[in-house]
């Protein structure tokens, strides 16, 4: 791995982390086995106990999600990654690994709702709170934290709303209280984005987006520093958490194109908010790549593109979203994202749906927005599939 050190983001999503067999196999290897062998009692021991590195379970240690979780922490930029059975299990993983009864976390509003629930629900039932604050507002997140304040933790591009966070002045504030700062990286990825070199601590990864690209299969990842990864390592490797040996293939090669499709995905999607902001059924797009976005500067600092995902406010309130949803014919109805096949939601009843009225109005999730995560189909032909709602309102 050593010569990685001066390989571009474009190579490492290619090269990283594979190791050739006896067999030199050219194309990334996968191991289907759930355990592994030993030329003796005493290796056995050995691995078993710690003082020798090898395979033990695969759990916890399997050559096909070292790989992967190998490749991604290089494209990162940190000392280690954990996979994980989804984004969500490594949300859950980091909070077990790093908080205990009587910690707090700051959080910001505009998260994903699932990310919310295991906040106040599962989280709180072990005497963990939660405190929540507007994204952007970084006077609000010094104020929020107290002593027990152990994790500051955000979603920078927020969704479906594209807000942004200043990582850097957000790390300086949660290391001046102690405190870790993970910041959810699933909508921009390290093609665009990297939290760790702006200070934050960890990084956390749906795979299920855009590290796999292609809608085919579920996990999630920490990046960050060794000392964190291995406490985090400890709550998969006793709890399971884990991810699959052919899931992780599945997300090492779809890192070989990251810089790619990203890359395409973000043309594509400017392209798509310039055309909707100008259409006459659209009230507003939220998508930081448009000068009209209030970060828009802060934006073209900090990342280096603007991702895929646009919220579109349309006329009539949920029932025109409604109508806008259903006149499609070539956008899939779904409430994934990070697919190369556009998708299109109404995020008030199906990603945000579980929040409260009062929690959707504080997060901004209004009855008329639409969430688009732009593919890579011909421009021509999405717009022309959003046209025909669009037009009739």
């Amino acid at each position: 791995m050593d010569q990685t050190s001066d390989w571009s983001l474009d190579t490492l999503a290619i090269r990283a982390g594979h190791r050739r067999t006896a067999e030199q196999e050219h194309g990334e290897p996968i191991f289907p086995t759930s355990s592994f062998v030993y030329g003796s009692a005493a290796e056995a021991a050995r691995k078993f106990g710690g003082e020798e590195p090898g395979n033990v379970y695969s759990r916890f240690t399997n050559p096909t999600v070292r790989t992967f979780e190998e490749r991604l922490a290089a494209l990162e930029g940190g000392e280690r990654c954990v996979a994980t059975a989804s984004g969500m299990a490594a949300i859950l993983s980091t909070a077990l690994a790093l908080l205990k009864a009587g910690d707090e976390i700051v959080a910001s509003r505009s998260l994903f709702g699932s990310t919310v629930s295991l906040f106040d629900k599962y989280l709180g039932k072990f005497g963990i709170t939660t405190r929540y604050v507007e994204l952007a507002d970084l006077d609000a997140w010094e104020a929020a934290i107290t002593p027990a304040t152990k994790l500051l933790f955000a979603e920078t591009p927020s969704n479906p709303l594209s807000e942004l966070v200043d990582i850097a002045a957000l790390a300086e504030i949660a290391h001046r209280h102690g405190a870790w700062l993970a910041i959810d990286n699933c909508f921009l990825t390290p093609a665009l984005q990297k939290p760790l070199a702006l200070g934050a601590d960890l990084v956390i990864h749906s795979a299920t987006k855009y590290l796999d690209g292609q809608g085919r299969a579920i996990g999630g990842a920490v990046v960050g520093r060794h000392q964190e990864l291995e406490e985090l390592f400890g709550v998969v490797r006793t709890c399971g958490p884990c991810m699959s040996p052919f899931n992780a293939w599945i997300f090492t090669k779809g890192l070989e194109t990251l810089g790619l499709r990203m890359r395409a995905h973000c043309d594509q999607a400017l392209a798509l908010a310039q055309w909707l902001e100008a259409h006459p059924a659209v009230t507003r797009v939220y998508y930081s790549g448009l000068e009209s976005h209030p970060q828009h500067a802060l934006a073209s600092r900090q990342q280096q593109g603007y991702g895929a995902v646009l919220g579109v406010e349309v006329k009539g309130g949920r029932e025109g979203a409604w109508s806008v949803i259903d006149a499609t014919r070539l956008l899939s109805i779904t409430g994934n994202l990070g697919d190369v096949k556009t998708t299109i939601t109404h995020p008030a009843t199906t990603t945000h749906g579980r929040l409260s009225d009062a929690q959707r109005d504080a997060a901004g999730i209004s009855q008329g927005l639409i969430r688009i995560a732009v593919g890579l189909e011909s421009l021509e032909d999405i717009k022309a599939d959003l046209a025909r709602g669009l037009d009739a309102l």
